[in-house]
């Protein structure tokens, strides 16, 4: 098992401090990405109750929130008031030294408590102040609270998803989500990069909803030149077939038809080399047209073996194909173990946990994992101590609520 280690981190972020005010799921994700590569990711909780995705009840590890410490190993945390006055003091002198502060709240509600951007650029001119919102900091939605279901719907995503001729579907992970979070990583790398150039901080801005319609290129594409709002379609490719899902005899796998040399060496593998020259599967385009005849044709021979004899047919023929993997199987298989893609760690309550890794890898300054998900408060008194406050000024944070350690 991993445990904290108090040694330099390796990571090219080295020597970067992060506030995290953000919760739940995009805000965290950019920070727990941060903090992999070297950032001292502090998490701010708010009080009572800290993080909301604490209050995810199910499922639990002995207690603790399961989806809380997926994505908030490697932070520090503290609980803080900023209601309380005392609270509000502890920030600004946190936010001194801070390289980035990042926080999902409603448009205004730091402002409301004295913490909105034009005063915490006063304590410190270099500050990245990063917002991911619903919907942006400016504009008619600015307001609005953020969701990913709800972004899901607003950017067109949901009516792309599923079948044809099904209901609206929203993907199956946290897409709006994670990739706002991604996107606030994009930001203060490159805000960070500008600060290094000139010393100057500025807020990066970025929302769910844009996250969201970020992954409709195909859909803006072909809606840009016809007009068009395309469907769903399934498994299936916009632009090029045959490319989607197949059933075999024990299971699904993908078939990636890309391009026609990998066409030819599909009709091959399948045992009908004559659908080459096929009119109706001639070249993409009239792949496209006649592409039930297509699925048709090929599921009819795809049922007739195993998932795994498929795959090693198609790998041998150099076609791109993969299995349908549960989660589980996912999780568990060698190539993603052997990328670091899971990891050990050791957590106070919940006991020996696993993490997913971090997908960027560095050949000279690799990121590290070392940290759990840190208890409501764990690091409360080790931070203060380390912004000059007393162990007696500490005592009477703690009596009056200001703060909360474990």
């Amino acid at each position: 098992m991993t445990t904290p280690q108090k040694e330099p981190h390796p990571g090219p972020l080295a020597g970067m401090r992060v506030l995290e005010l953000a919760q739940i799921m995009a805000g965290p994700t950019c920070g727990m990405m941060l903090a992999d590569m070297g950032a001292d990711v502090i998490k701010v909780e708010k009080l009572p109750g800290g993080d909301d995705s604490r209050g995810y009840r199910e499922p639990r590890v002995n207690g603790v929130s399961a989806p809380f410490m997926i994505l908030n190993r490697n932070k520090r945390g503290i609980a803080l008031n900023l209601k309380h006055a005392s609270g509000r003091d502890i920030l600004l002198r946190m936010v001194k030294n801070a390289d980035v502060l990042t926080e999902n709240y409603r448009r205004g509600t730091l402002e409301k408590l004295g913490l909105g951007y034009e005063v915490l650029k006063e304590v410190n001119p270099g500050l990245i102040y990063c917002s991911v919102s619903g919907y942006g900091r400016d504009g008619p939605y600015a307001d609005k609270g953020g969701f990913d279901l709800i972004a899901q719907g607003f950017s067109g995503l949901m009516s792309i998803t599923g079948e044809p001729g099904g209901p609206p579907v929203k993907t199956g992970n946290s897409i709006a989500d994670i990739n706002a979070g991604i996107l606030a990583v994009v930001g203060i790398l490159a805000a960070y990069a500008h600060k290094l150039k000139t010393g100057k901080g500025q807020v990066v801005d970025t929302s769910l909803m844009e996250a969201a319609i970020q992954q409709t290129y195909w859909h803006a594409a072909i809606y840009f030149a016809t007009g068009q709002s395309v469907g769903p379609t399934g498994s299936a490719h916009l632009l090029t077939a045959p490319y989607q899902a197949f059933e075999a005899s024990d299971g699904w796998i993908n078939i990636g038809g890309a391009n026609q040399a990998n066409w030819e060496r599909i009709a091959e593998v399948l045992g009908h080399p004559e659908w080459r020259e096929d009119p109706r599967f001639k070249d993409n385009s009239m792949r496209m047209q006649n592409l039930q005849a297509l699925t048709g044709d090929m599921a009819a021979v795809l049922r007739t073996r195993t998932r795994d004899e498929w795959i090693a047919a198609f790998d041998a023929a150099g076609v791109p194909v993969g299995p349908v993997n549960t989660i589980g199987e996912a999780l568990s298989h060698p190539q993603t173990l052997a990328r670091n893609m899971v990891v050990d760690l050791e957590h106070p309550q919940a006991g020996a946990t696993k993490a997913l890794g971090c997908p960027v890898h560095f050949s000279d300054t690799p990121t590290r994992i070392t940290r759990h998900a840190p208890m409501l408060g764990e690091h409360s008194r080790e931070l203060l101590r380390e912004y000059d406050f007393s162990d007696a000024e500490i005592d009477r944070f703690v009596a009056e609520g200001v703060i909360e350690e474990v």
